[in-house]
């Protein structure tokens, strides 16, 4: 009993060592505030739109733009927790209640979707730019309100809805943007025509990089849709942040600890990692720019995969018949 407690003291210690050492080389890293680069009113008089806005990165965002003096609409499944965030920005901002608005979305249920976009085209004459950024993160196997495996009905379906049923209003609004949040976690996905919704087989983190994937082949046929239309679309990896979106990864206990001390050496806040998603939202550098991806503000080369235009068209076509798209 001992040498096992002296054998775990000993780990922590040097897991305290290499985290301070990890730490020590992170100042020297930074990532700095795009916004410090670009004038203070660059947003003013745009409407943003940004999905899961109550926490973390969308948080970040949505204040990021609000700052710039953009007018945000929070679209979030929980009314209560969006509206404590977005008591948060005004007293950050100095904003009100008509610059930083709630509205209940939940990706989960494509009812809740198309009486969403209802309301918004009835009440915003315009729409510059959608942030399509809420997730659900490795998820234990359940299904959305329509049927769908949660992530990727949540990640991709449920997105690809919302876009479809607001683009008239973004094409009236030109130029205007669509900004599409991935991950690099795509490169451990692909897309099974046969399997879409993980019925024979579900992995929660294999399921995620499906999703992914599909944001990214989703960003591909769509920019290839919009050539000429005035709006863009563009895709971005944030990075390993620090949020709440890994609420379903389970980490023993007693790992916790070492846990946190490395998230809080190495992961980006939620203000780093919403850098490159207020930068493809508001900075003249990728104006007309169309179906990339980017990474801390830069152009990510992307796998193959992640551009196969025939599996993206086939995508695209499947999604269309899942989400009830009649064309």
């Amino acid at each position: 009993m001992g040498s096992c407690r002296a054998e775990l003291l000993s780990l922590s210690a040097a897991g305290t060592r290499l985290i301070c050492l990890l730490q020590a080389r992170l100042l020297l890293q930074c990532f700095p505030d795009v916004t410090d680069a670009l004038p203070a009113n660059m947003m003013q008089g745009k409407t943003v739109i940004v999905t899961g806005a109550n926490s973390g990165i969308g948080k970040a965002t949505a204040a990021a733009i609000v700052k710039l003096q953009g007018r945000v609409i929070m679209a979030c499944r929980d009314q209560t927790r969006a509206e404590e965030a977005a008591q948060d920005i005004r007293q950050e901002t100095g904003a009100d209640g008509r610059q930083v608005m709630v509205k209940q979305l939940d990706l989960a249920s494509l009812r809740s979707v198309r009486s969403f976009c209802e309301d918004i085209i009835k009440e915003e004459p315009q729409l510059h730019v959608l942030i399509n950024n809420a997730g659900v993160y490795q998820c234990p196997y359940t299904k959305t309100e329509d049927g769908f495996e949660m992530q990727f009905g949540v990640n991709h379906l449920g997105h690809f809805l919302l876009t479809h049923l607001l683009m008239d209003l973004l094409k009236r609004s030109a130029p205007s943007r669509i900004v599409v949040v991935s991950s690099k976690l795509y490169k451990h996905g692909d897309i099974n025509f046969e399997d879409l919704d993980s019925e024979q087989f579900y992995d929660k983190a294999f399921a995620y990089s499906r999703s992914k994937l599909a944001n990214l082949l989703f960003t591909c046929e769509l920019a290839r849709r919009l050539e000429g239309s005035g709006v863009t679309v563009n895709a971005l990896t944030p990075g390993i942040v620090r949020t709440n979106l890994g609420r379903h990864v389970h980490i023993p206990v007693l790992a916790k600890p070492l846990f946190n001390l490395i998230s809080r050496g190495l992961f980006k806040s939620p203000e780093e990692g919403a850098q490159t998603s207020v930068y493809l939202a508001s900075s003249l550098d990728v104006d007309g720019v169309q179906g990339k991806c980017f990474a801390d503000c830069k152009p990510l080369e992307l796998l193959d995969k992640a551009t196969d235009q025939e599996v993206a068209s086939k995508l695209w076509d499947i999604s269309e018949v899942m989400v009830g798209i009649t064309t």
